[in-house]
């Protein structure tokens, strides 16, 4: 790619931005104004970096309506800080209601991570998504087709990181604390449009084993 095609690429960005200017402008609701003097989000999502899956798009929702946090596979790992911080900030600050783990079919980091092919940096992540695989390894093994081997530790995946959200600090102190939270696992599907339920949601520590609820 030469520097026109970079050229071009940039000024479709800045063309984009002002077809959404000329829409707030237009827009007589006056929520744009609101939205300016802060957020009030009740639903915080954690999905997948993946461009396909956007998540206002996804809910129908309006900026402002949801908290976004999105990386390789929607993971949510004890040590990562970004999502930690992500999280505190929503819990604690906007008070959210609802928090999504949203996983997608056909997830490329899901795949990647069933290989033992070398990607890159990335290989280091991927190994939280072998730890999930490694938990159900008799069950994945036991498809033989490579797209639903996939998809069904997608699933699998989006239900132990949910089990790691609630695990949080952050988590078992809101509901400690008597707050109204709730942690939902989903899976999209991305041909059909579909936020697939799994019927993964938790609203207390009560289901989590003792040696993870906080006392």
């Amino acid at each position: 790619m030469g520097n026109k095609e970079l050229e071009l690429g940039f000024q479709k960005i800045l063309d984009g931005n002002k077809g959404w200017v000329d829409f707030v402008k237009e827009d007589k609701t006056g929520r744009f104004e609101q939205l300016a003097k802060g957020q009030n989000p009740e639903i915080l999502w954690i999905g997948c970096a993946d461009s396909r899956v956007p998540a206002n798009e996804i809910t129908g929702t309006k900026p402002g309506e949801v908290f976004v946090h999105r990386n390789i596979a929607n993971m949510c790992v004890h040590s990562d800080m970004s999502m930690l911080s992500v999280l505190d900030y929503a819990v604690n600050v906007l008070k959210v209601k609802h928090i999504v783990v949203a996983g997608h079919y056909g997830c490329g980091g899901v795949a990647a991570s069933l290989s033992r092919k070398q990607f890159g940096i990335i290989d280091n992540w991927l190994c939280h998504i072998k730890d999930v695989y490694r938990l159900h390894a008799d069950e994945i093994d036991a498809i033989d087709d490579n797209e639903k081997k996939t998809d069904r530790l997608v699933e699998l995946n989006v239900k132990e990181q949910v089990f790691n959200l609630c695990t949080t600090s952050i988590v078992q102190n809101a509901w400690k604390n008597g707050q109204d939270l709730a942690v939902h696992g989903m899976v999209i599907n991305i041909g059909t449009g579909e936020l697939i339920n799994l019927d993964n949601t938790f609203t207390s520590n009560d289901a989590l084993g003792k040696v993870f609820a906080f006392q």
